[in-house]
């Protein structure tokens, strides 16, 4: 049983995203987990290119993972999959943003007192764990750059999304797209991101056991939801 069970696992994630998508849709929504697991870490790293904070990204990460499932139906499939989930979290993540600002100018400090900890020097526990100094400086060095290229740079050269498929994500031109990188290439100094090598893909994680609570509670929140349709 635990074999057939094993090799049920394996074939059900060689599947590609739309054939999961319809299953989905066809009622197999324990499915959905597959779709989380996959794009757990591009997620992350674009929600957090955007909001420079680790428990607000995940948060923007379950909102959009909802927002996906309810809006599955929808998918047209004019644009991968991947894609169109990936500009699901952008917009969440620009709306809390957006948020976050108005909030910051309602509570502003009359000194100009800086609200985000993590514009501060100090590496972020994820970058101390890191055993690597050289990842956390690229890190250090990505979250320094303008929000506009941050987003830009981590999905084309850490998640190597390509340049029409980040432009879509994005909602820019494909010239703007490349712009923007060669910009945020310029500004990260050439030298320290050819050092980087292939450790910048290692940059940001999005694993373990992270990767199971935010499963946990996204599949736990669809279930309260299809129990809120089913009472209703």
């Amino acid at each position: 049983m635990a074999t057939t069970a094993l090799l049920q696992q394996a074939k059900a994630e060689c599947w590609s995203d739309e054939e999961v998508v319809a299953r989905v849709l066809g009622g197999e929504t324990a499915l959905f987990e597959i779709i989380m697991r996959r794009y757990n870490q591009r997620l992350y790293r674009v929600a957090r290119s955007i909001l420079r904070n680790d428990a607000e990204a995940e948060d923007v990460m379950q909102d959009a993972y909802v927002r996906a499932y309810q809006h599955l139906s929808q998918f047209a499939g004019r644009a991968k999959f991947s894609t169109w989930l990936t500009r699901i979290a952008v917009h969440e993540a620009l709306a809390r943003a957006q948020r976050r600002s108005r909030v910051q100018e309602l509570d502003a400090e009359p000194n100009g007192g800086n609200m985000d900890p993590l514009a501060a020097k100090t590496p972020d526990p994820e970058q101390q764990a890191s055993d690597h100094e050289l990842l956390a400086l690229l890190q250090s060095a990505v979250l320094e750059l303008p929000p506009s290229y941050r987003s830009v740079l981590l999905l084309r050269d850490i998640e190597e999304m390509s340049t029409a498929d980040t432009a879509e994500a994005l909602e820019l031109t494909e010239e703007n797209v490349k712009v923007r990188l060669h910009r945020a290439r310029a500004l990260l100094r050439r030298e320290l991101f050819a050092r980087a090598g292939m450790q910048r893909r290692n940059a940001f994680p999005f694993m373990g056991a992270r990767c199971d609570r935010m499963v946990e509670a996204v599949m736990r929140r669809l279930s309260e939801l299809q129990a809120e349709a089913t009472t209703g």
